[in-house]
């Protein structure tokens, strides 16, 4: 099993949607663009989002375990993947890459 790097590559903001739905959330995301976590294989790294892992999770456990290209060619690194987070509101995009360190 391999490690793999989980980089935030864009927040997104959709006040519009937030003022006429939401309830008021204090402190909705901690992420911010370029922060980077590395998952151990399958391990959820300290730090990083439960929703935003939730959505990740299984992406990051295909890379980790070798696998990729997924949808046949989606994207131009075949070790890799753009996830968003599942909050409609304030969207995060993630690129994850396999690494070629092995997991501990």
């Amino acid at each position: 099993m391999k490690k793999v790097r989980i980089t935030v590559m864009r927040k997104a903001s959709y006040t519009e949607l937030m003022e006429k739905y939401e309830n008021p959330i204090a402190n909705a995301c901690d992420m911010r663009e370029g922060d980077v976590f590395i998952a151990n294989g399958w391990q959820k790294p300290q730090g990083l989002c439960q929703s935003a892992w939730d959505s990740m999770s299984p992406f990051v456990m295909a890379l980790a375990c070798g696998g990729g290209d997924f949808y046949d060619g989606w994207m131009k690194n075949k070790k890799s993947a753009m996830i968003s987070c599942n909050d409609g509101f304030r969207p995060v995009s993630f690129l994850l890459e396999a690494m070629d360190e092995d997991a501990e």
